[in-house]
């Protein structure tokens, strides 16, 4: 079992910084299951069952305000918004009364009895109380029913029937007046509008559990809620959305993962036992927990700690939320859906407490710690807890990586580097190419034809190719194609450019419907290459029209496809073991495998099949633990010494290819092995912030995508709403690094914007499962309306040639995503 100085004394914490218990109190009766309340200076609760007990946090040494008035148990209590008057209201079986906290402490100095006002009687077991932010309405839900009493009158506003269990728990919306939300035991969620009454909107059932506590969080516009078995909900409240899931958290599995990825970095001991409660340890008689419930939520600014307390925390990723459960707390980050700090009660010997039946929490912002107030499952204790939430996360992250990490290199190639060639041997090479070059250029006799106007047998100039004809030997549309490029315009690529959700053309790859594999852009944007499950590769137009060049030669799917900086070169690999190096001027076999490599580009007409190019192999990395690797990612637009890949136990590890080794090891980055990498590329057209180029996407299959970043080696964002269950489908960035785009299983395209963990666009209009998409990394192109209408590349009309070849009087400027399909078809979208 891990040791409480093992978990937080690694990075200077100490344990009486971390928590701090300030009061305990013993009731009669148990106040488990109650709903607590605390505000920013006060914490109330029941004493003896009847008495509301309220203790001040500025003025420990005070007497303890007594209320009284109640005549049954009090079951629920909640504070008002408004700091000047503070109110407070209870509920027991017969009254639910609000209470003037600063008239009550002048009565009690004046020696009088303090009496608060009856709200409403005999309403039921009331099991929460809310009060609206302007303290003028409070939400009282007795039974399956929510009452709307108003402050001022004391009348029934409104009754709210709908729900099929007792309601647990109720918000007030922060942004939209007159909106309510509740949670209940019959597994679903409600919107109402209590103003008149109505319901807006009626979830279906989310788990086998009730569920127990929830959360607005104003700044994302989502909705937490969490269930007795730990699971936690969030959906989408943005307008247009319909209040869409965003994500489903298992608490136990995120506490696990948390704690494996300390103890693989080094920030704590290898336990002896799991940490975490398991059932492994009923047959030796001993009682665990084997659930974590959700008891309740509560927001959490890590953005109040400063920068050096936070570790390794970005400024916009530390909206977080606390998370009371029965065993700890835990502080939760709505943006990676990660626990960035786990406190547990056993691990506190100072703690009375360590096991929960009802908790509260509150954030101070005067010294930025937290208040949390606690109830004994077991018995009548009850304790206040003073948190110190930066010294829990940093006694619990990873501050730095050992060394700064960056995709763009900031140093010139060392002379041990793998990468680096030499200065003497690489001016000799050139100068040895010249010569060779030269000396083939020179005119040789002509012994067979003597006559000055006919050419020789291909002697005095080198062999015409035709850039990416195909072997049917076509050169009239390559022709044309590069007319039409000459009269095209290219522009910077707009940042604030719209998404592309209109569908383009479509064509099918090969005529057997062949699986796509990957498809990949040129730098330019100009060519569109994909590999198939038919062991060949297409080059297409970027507009999907006319006849692509084919590559043939590999004797299995092709898994990988990617353009050299100058696009004169295409690089394939595939599932037979072959690495092969393509001309694409004239869809030839270059290299079949690239390492340290010499392309010869001047062949002889006569001896053009000897093979002159070679390759050989310089260095030979391999993944910590030796372990098949799954992806690999590394940038060829611009100077990079970075290599990112993934391995078959869940990591991703980054090699520095200027020292020639592994530079870092992110464990349990996905529930499963990632099935690609991409990392953020960006374009030559466009100029992004040079931190932009430090980000990458992963994904697996049932894990959605992955936003990391590499200079502290965390995931920013996590991005689920696609459902990929049981095929890898792709990733990719957009040129202006602002949208993510994946493929998703409901023959759907998902975009992603990086700002939010919800999809902004869901592309329609695909046959199967979309396996891969790409953004066309130039600048927006004119497209004219022939293009609207769906061609097979082996049947393309002749006449939709010479349409698409016309000036472009009526074209419109617009952007590019293609997809591919399972199914073997390519679909581009453009903007509106």
């Amino acid at each position: 079992m891990e040791n409480p100085q093992d978990i937080f004394s690694s990075n200077g914490g100490c344990l009486i910084d971390i928590v701090i218990e300030k009061y305990l109190v013993e009731s009669k009766e148990s106040v488990s299951h109650v709903q607590l309340a605390c505000s920013m200076q006060d914490c109330a609760f029941p004493l003896d069952g009847t008495e509301l007990c309220i203790w001040n946090t500025e003025d420990p040494s005070h007497q303890l305000l007594i209320l009284r008035g109640h005549h049954q148990p009090i079951t629920a209590m909640a504070f008002g918004n408004k700091v000047n008057p503070l109110l407070i209201c209870s509920a027991s079986l017969d009254y639910v009364i609000m209470w003037n906290l600063e008239e009550c402490r002048e009565k009690v100095l004046q020696g009088l009895v303090p009496r608060g006002t009856v709200m409403g009687s005999l309403l039921g077991k009331v099991l929460c109380l809310q009060l609206s932010p302007d303290d003028h309405v409070v939400a009282v839900c007795a039974g399956n029913k929510i009452f709307m009493l108003d402050i001022e009158t004391q009348a029934v506003q409104a009754k709210l029937h709908g729900h099929l269990g007792p309601v647990t728990a109720v918000e007030f919306c922060p942004w939209r007046a007159g909106i309510l939300i509740s949670v209940s035991e019959d597994r679903g969620f409600k919107v109402w509008d209590h103003c008149t009454g109505s319901l807006i909107y009626s979830s279906s059932v989310l788990s086998a559990y009730p569920l127990l506590s929830l959360f607005i969080d104003a700044e994302s516009r989502q909705l937490v809620t969490g269930c007795a078995d730990g699971q936690l909900w969030i959906f989408s409240l943005m307008d247009g959305h319909h209040y869409r899931r965003v994500a489903r958290v298992d608490l136990r599995k995120k506490t696990e993962t948390f704690s494996t990825r300390r103890v693989k970095s080094g920030l704590c001991s290898q336990p002896e036992e799991s940490h975490l409660p398991s059932t492994s340890a009923l047959g030796k008689g001993e009682q665990v927990e084997v659930t974590f419930p959700v008891l309740r939520l509560a927001p959490c600014d890590l953005s109040l700690i400063p920068n050096s307390a936070c570790g390794c925390l970005s400024s916009e990723n530390t909206q977080c939320v606390w998370i009371g459960s029965s065993v700890g707390l835990f502080v939760f980050n709505l943006a990676n859906l990660e626990v960035e700090a786990a406190l547990y009660y056993k691990d506190f010997q100072s703690l009375s407490i360590l096991l929960a039946g009802s908790c509260a929490l509150r954030n101070r912002t005067a010294d930025r710690k937290a208040l949390c107030l606690l109830a004994s499952l077991f018995g009548g204790k009850i304790a206040v807890l003073e948190i110190n939430p930066a010294a829990l996360v940093r006694a619990q992250q990873c501050h730095s990586v050992g060394q700064s990490l960056s995709v763009p290199a900031s140093f010139c190639v060392l002379p041990t580097s793998p990468l680096y060639l030499g200065i003497a041997k690489e001016k000799s090479t050139k100068a040895a190419s010249q010569q060779r070059c030269a000396a083939r250029n020179v005119m040789k006799d002509q012994r067979l034809v003597f006559h000055s106007k006919v050419r020789s047998s291909g002697y005095a100039s080198a062999p015409h190719v035709t850039m990416f004809s195909p072997k049917t030997n076509i050169k009239s549309e390559g022709k044309g194609s590069l007319r039409r490029r000459s009269r095209c315009a290219w522009e910077a690529y707009p940042v604030e450019c719209a998404v592309p959700t209109k569908p383009g053309p479509q064509v099918t790859a090969a005529p057997t419907c062949a699986r796509v594999c990957c498809i990949q852009y040129s730098g330019d944007g100009q060519w569109l290459a994909c590999g198939l499950a038919n062991h060949l590769s297409l080059v297409f137009d970027a507009s999907l029209t006319g006849t692509p060049a084919v590559f043939s030669g590999h004797d299995g799917a092709v898994n990988a496809v990617c353009w050299s900086q100058d696009r004169r070169w295409l690089l394939s690999a595939a599932q037979d073991g072959t690495l092969r190096v393509w001309s694409a001027r004239g869809a030839e076999l270059a290299l079949l495998l690239l390492l340290k490599y010499h392309i010869d580009t001047c062949k002889d007409e006569i001896k053009r099949y000897k093979q002159k190019s070679k390759s050989k192999l310089i260095c030979r990395l391999s993944m910590t633990g030796a372990v098949d690797m799954t992806s690999l990612s590394a940038v060829n637009d611009f100077y990079s010494h970075i290599v990112l890949t993934a391995g078959r136990n869940r990591t991703v590890e980054v090699f520095d290819l200027n020292a020639g080794c592994s530079a870092a090891v992110i464990a349990e980055a996905h529930s499963r092995p990632v099935h690609q990498i991409c990392q953020n590329k960006g374009s030559s057209f466009t100029t992004q912030q040079p931190q932009a180029y430090n980000l990458f996407l992963t994904t697996a299959i049932g894990d959605g995508m992955r936003l990391w970043d590499l200079r502290t080696l965390r995931c920013e964002r996590h991005f689920e709403g696609h459902p990929t269950r049981g095929y890898p489908c792709g990733i990719a960035f957009s040129p202006c690094g602002r949208f993510a785009a994946c493929g998703a299983e409901d023959r759907h395209a998902y975009v992603y914007e990086m700002g939010s963990s919800t999809y902004s666009h869901r592309l329609a209009g695909h046959t199967d499962t979309v396996t891969g998409v790409a953004f066309n990394p130039s600048a927006p192109q004119q497209f004219s309306s022939c293009h609207h209408v769906k061609k097979d590349m082996f049947a393309f009309p002749s006449a939709m040639i010479e349409s698409f070849l016309r000036p472009p009087q009526h074209c419109r400027t617009v952007s590019q995503l293609a997809t591919a399909t399972l199914d073997g078809k390519l679909q581009l979208f453009l903007a509106e």
